[in-house]
């Protein structure tokens, strides 16, 4: 019987502490909850005041000027080119508005949170009255490397009110594809055509040097002896050699041999 109450206590006391346990899992679970409705709540709050502001007191407007676009044709921006855009600000508020920066940036299509390429952020304070209007220009150039890619781009322009609240007006938040710019004729393939017409001209001209001693060799080779022997001739003609070094007894008396002829010389030495 005691063996019964034992047993009887110790379920009971086990029961409790498993429902200690799950309220207290419950307790934390509404915490958390609670925390994180807090934060949504902050967030929209602060989400709803700069989108109220900008709806009624800030009006933005982006134009690619270089390379031009439709309003709903994708965005390709070329590699290694400059390209630009303008930004239309207008101050439809009672007070006034301050432009501070306005920067750009290539970022990781799948999380735009990882910057690739960062580029010049603009400092502008220039301040824009009531019912007034800016306009606003940017050039940037995407690094060559990222040619064939898409990109997102992200375009922010951050101002101010009178009362000094900064706020960041997002022009641009969307994927673009970097394009690789095809030329006409650029420097490398002109120094290619250059290089394959020396080329050409050499062989050419090898070629030619190669045939036309090939057939000389088989000409001369061709021809018998004699023909070659009366080919190959000096200067046979005395008007061919330069006499001017030679005295002119000497020639005189070379002359007068050449006038005699042989049969002269022989009758002489009969008598």
């Amino acid at each position: 019987m005691q063996f019964k109450w034992i047993l009887l206590c110790l379920s009971l006391f086990a029961a409790s502490t498993g429902v200690v346990h799950a309220e207290d899992e419950i307790d934390t679970d509404e915490e958390m909850i609670v925390s994180e409705d807090q934060g949504l709540v902050d967030s929209d709050g602060d989400e709803s005041t700069i989108e109220d502001l900008e709806l009624t007191d800030a009006d933005t407007y982006l134009l690619f000027t270089k390379p031009v676009f439709e309003e709903k044709a994708s965005i390709e921006l070329p590699a290694g080119r400059l390209s630009e855009f303008l930004v239309g600000f207008t101050n439809k508020g009672s007070n006034d508005l301050v432009l501070e920066t306005l920067d750009a940036s290539l970022r990781y299509p799948m999380d735009f949170n990882f910057h690739i390429q960062n580029f010049t952020t603009v400092l502008l304070e220039k301040t824009i009255p009531p019912g007034s209007q800016a306009t606003l220009g940017y050039a940037f150039i995407p690094a060559d490397a990222f040619a064939g890619r898409p990109f997102g781009l992200s375009i922010n322009l951050a101002y101010r009110d009178y009362e000094g609240k900064q706020m960041i007006s997002k022009l641009y938040n969307d994927t673009v594809n970097i394009i690789e710019v095809e030329e006409g004729l650029d420097g490398e393939t002109l120094f290619l055509y250059v290089l394959m017409a020396a080329a050409c001209v050499l062989l050419l001209v090898g070629g030619q040097q190669f045939l036309y001693s090939v057939g000389k060799k088989r000409v001369g080779g061709g021809l018998p002896s004699r023909t070659r022997a009366n080919l190959e001739t000096g200067t046979k003609s005395s008007k061919q050699i330069d006499m001017d070094w030679v005295p002119k007894n000497v020639i005189n008396h070379l002359n007068k041999q050449k006038a005699q002829s042989p049969k002269q010389k022989r009758v002489k030495k009969t008598d």
